[in-house]
């Protein structure tokens, strides 16, 4: 039987980067904090198209970079919408976590947040927010099979894309045994570590049940 690897941690720190970097004085409580930072603006910011949530550490300071295909939805008029974020991460995580330097009285001091957001020029170049929207299109009940047809025409229409795979898996339009159905177009060489793949996973919460949602796009050999 072949041994299954996650895509992005089989090319960690070869050719693809960690979303969480910088000065970790505590890793266990501030990778904790990473966690319910993440957890929190992605229920928050979930339906508007967030790609990825990288978070850079530095002492007293704390920057989270958003990747959005829709940032004017989470910037608002003249940046009231990153601000009322912003005031929501402190409330609601960072000052419960409890996570900072010590100051001479033995509480954490007050982290520098600073929220930026980019844009993700093309949504069909990027795993993630190709998964979302299918599992939007399974939630309004479009038949399966059209929904990653439609998806790959898309993803082709990218240059950056050489090649592509999306794969579903549950009670596939309300069938009583669930099962597994997937379509691919061109080359996916998954076990090629310079290969850069994008790897993404998502949730389609219907009636009969949820439908898992995996897609793979190859971009490309990356070299050193």
């Amino acid at each position: 039987m072949s041994h299954k690897v996650h895509p992005a941690s089989y090319r960690r720190k070869r050719i693809q980067d960690w979303e969480s970097r910088g000065f970790y004085k505590d890793p266990a409580k501030t990778l904790e904090q990473d966690f319910k930072i993440r957890s929190f603006l992605v229920e928050k910011l979930g339906r508007i198209g967030v790609e990825k949530i990288e978070i850079e550490r530095f002492p007293g300071k704390l920057n989270i970079i958003i990747f959005s295909a829709r940032p004017g939805l989470i910037i608002g008029r003249g940046g009231e919408g990153v601000e009322q974020l912003r005031n929501l991460l402190e409330k609601k995580v960072i000052e419960k976590s409890g996570v900072g330097e010590k100051s001479s009285n033995q509480k954490p001091k007050k982290l520098e947040l600073r929220i930026e957001i980019r844009e993700v020029k093309n949504p069909w170049a990027s795993a993630s927010l190709t998964a979302q929207w299918v599992a939007q299109q399974i939630e309004k009940r479009v038949p399966f099979r059209r929904v990653l047809k439609k998806a790959l025409e898309r993803i082709a229409e990218s240059r950056d894309i050489k090649g592509s795979r999306i794969e579903v898996s549950g009670r596939l339009n309300g069938a009583d045994i669930a099962r597994r159905e997937w379509l691919a177009k061109g080359r996916l060489p998954r076990q090629t570590i310079r290969a850069e793949i994008d790897y993404a996973k998502a949730n389609a919460r219907c009636s009969y049940g949820t439908i898992g949602v995996k897609v793979w796009l190859y971009k490309g050999d990356k070299f050193d």
